[in-house]
């Protein structure tokens, strides 16, 4: 029963408009309660009071729907002079509003104080001016509020596109730079008279671009799927390599159902491919690793050819190599100061690459 009025509540005001006609006649319900609740320590015929009671509430909802009509026409006006306009409709409305309180009280008890109508009539000025300028600071803080937050889901809105975006420029970078290196490679093929072999990269290629356009770059896929992509780019490499490259993978405990990026380890042994296995007369040998720990996911891509002077080492990632700076970028869109790339030789020889990401699962 709680759970099907709190839907109707939840269906009934979604809307601005739904929600300030619910606080606005929640507020005048309190207003009204009260005025009545407190009458009982001085009038003696509660009937005809709540007859005053009733004409003064309903004066009250009037004038506040004139001063939000006038509010609204404020609004886009400068400061100053949405200030001094609103304050003089508050004072307006509370003139209107005292004088209807005032007339009905006269009307109905006569002038039983002792106090000069003047005095009489600045309280009840007074008293409402009050009412009325509790009712337009709620009104404007409310509008404040509101647009504060249609701004900020606005510039969200707009930081989430730009992101997306820039994602979607990073991801795209990839398949050309991959895509001019294997149609060299095809090239050499052909030069070379090795027809059959150029034939099987075309028909591997085709494969592992269908793969790479099947799939949004702005989802994350699996490590075990990603892997799977990261087969079909191998197929292309050994066809060019044959027995030259060898490939060794090591997915521990739950790190093949953690979500990655996709085409995220492509970069990475293709570089290993370019600056390692192809500088090897006998070639070498690629071992991708993973696992979880703490939390996050741990990735490292290691070879055993000659490693890289430390000169270019450390200039990785900033601007060296079109797929590994494209790989760091991404990276840092997606996970902010949450992630980790670290190059480094290897003593036994050899580059690693270490990725740290935070672990997520579908």
């Amino acid at each position: 029963m709680g759970n099907k009025a709190f839907q109707w509540l939840s269906q009934h005001l979604s809307s601005h408009r739904s929600q300030y006609w619910a606080l606005q006649l929640s507020g005048w319900a309190g207003y009204t309660l009260l005025t009545f609740v407190g009458s009982f320590f001085w009038v003696k015929d509660h009937w005809i009071h709540s007859g005053y009671i009733a004409v003064a509430t309903v004066a009250g909802i009037f004038l506040s729907e004139v001063m939000r009509f006038g509010f609204q026409r404020l609004w886009n006006k400068p400061p100053a002079t949405r200030f001094f306009g609103s304050l003089l409709l508050v004072l307006s409305a509370a003139a209107v509003w005292a004088a209807i309180k005032f007339g009905g009280s006269l009307w109905l008890y006569g002038k039983e104080s002792d106090e000069h109508p003047a005095v009489l009539a600045m309280y009840w000025f007074s008293y409402s001016f009050l009412i009325l300028t509790t009712w337009a600071a709620l009104y404007y803080g409310i509008k404040y509020y509101q647009s504060s937050q249609t701004q900020r889901a606005k510039a969200l809105r707009a930081e989430s596109m730009a992101h997306q975006a820039q994602l979607k420029m990073l991801r795209y970078q990839l398949n050309p730079h991959f895509l001019f290196n294997t149609l060299n490679a095809i090239s050499t093929l052909i030069l070379d008279n090795d027809g059959r072999t150029a034939n099987n990269m075309v028909t591997r290629l085709s494969q592992f671009l269908r793969h790479s356009l099947d799939n949004d770059p702005m989802q994350k896929v699996t490590l075990a799927k990603e892997v799977e992509a990261l087969m079909l780019y191998l197929d292309i490499e050994k066809v060019r390599f044959a027995d030259r490259l060898g490939v060794r993978l090591d997915l521990q405990g739950e790190s093949p159902q953690a979500l990655v990026p996709s085409l995220l380890l492509q970069p990475l042994v293709e570089n290993a491919i370019k600056y390692g296995i192809s500088q090897l007369e006998s070639g070498g040998e690629i071992n991708i690793k993973a696992r979880v720990f703490a939390g996050e996911l741990l990735l490292e891509v290691n070879d055993n050819g000659p490693g890289m002077p430390e000169e270019e080492l450390r200039l990785v990632g900033k601007g060296y190599g079109v797929g590994i700076r494209n790989t760091c970028e991404r990276l840092r869109a997606l996970y902010g100061d949450d992630q980790r790339v670290r190059f480094r030789n290897r003593p036994e020889g050899g580059l690693s690459v270490n990725v740290r990401i935070p672990y997520e699962q579908e």
